[in-house]
């Protein structure tokens, strides 16, 4: 009799010990998921935060940048351009070509078609060594002003804070905003409160290459 409870005695602990480790390890399990999905939404959060400072989709040539193309097997022909203020670069045997609002898959594909006619199937890689063509500039009542890169997706409110902040007599409410034609487009002019999109939710814009920036000062003429 008392070997018979003995034995139901030690089944039970068994039983007991072995749901018992099912739920820890099931438990194991489940923080390890659950840390793999933390680690994947952090990463996720990170590539999204890193998409959203891209400036533009297709990066576009522009004046002063530094170009370097290279053809293959072919040192005497591969040259580090800069990009000159008449939008071309200069190129042996093929001369002058436009570059400026191109891609560099555009600009590529071009001097490989005019170097066809020098040398049979040529490849050609285009690498940009430095970026001088975006950028925005920053006048008035500014901590700082002149020239400034856009290297990243910038906000006016960002712009301003890059400038160094504004002056005590900065007149927030008449933040002027001068933006380029782009692609036959007229000219804007853009007038921005600071205090609207601070304290009242207005829209705060988003720079583009070539953009001024004019913070007027209580000395200067307004003009309405």
């Amino acid at each position: 009799m008392m070997q018979s409870v003995y034995r139901r005695s030690v089944q039970v602990f068994f039983l007991v010990t072995g749901l018992l480790t099912l739920n820890l390890t099931g438990l194991a399990c489940a923080d390890s998921n659950m840390g793999s999905i933390s680690e994947e939404a952090k990463r996720a959060e990170s590539r999204a935060e890193k998409r959203a400072l891209i400036v533009i989709d297709d990066y576009i040539i522009g004046p002063e940048d530094i170009l370097e193309i290279s053809v293959w097997r072919n040192p005497d022909l591969s040259r580090e351009v800069m990009v000159r203020p008449d939008g071309k670069i200069s190129l042996p045997l093929i001369g002058d070509v436009k570059a400026v609002g191109r891609s560099t898959s555009e600009l590529r594909d071009d001097i490989t078609q005019k170097l066809k006619s020098y040398k049979e199937n040529p490849t050609v890689a285009i690498v940009v060594k430095a970026v001088n063509s975006y950028y925005f500039y920053v006048q008035g009542a500014v901590g700082k002003i002149g020239k400034l890169p856009l290297l990243s997706r910038t906000t006016l409110i960002q712009a301003i804070t890059l400038a160094g902040g504004m002056a005590p007599d900065a007149v927030r409410s008449r933040i002027t905003i001068f933006r380029l034609g782009m692609d036959n487009e007229a000219p804007q002019k853009l007038v921005v409160s600071y205090d609207d999109i601070i304290l009242r939710g207005a829209d705060n814009v988003e720079l583009k290459p070539g953009d001024t920036i004019v913070v007027p000062s209580e000395t200067m003429v307004l003009i309405p």
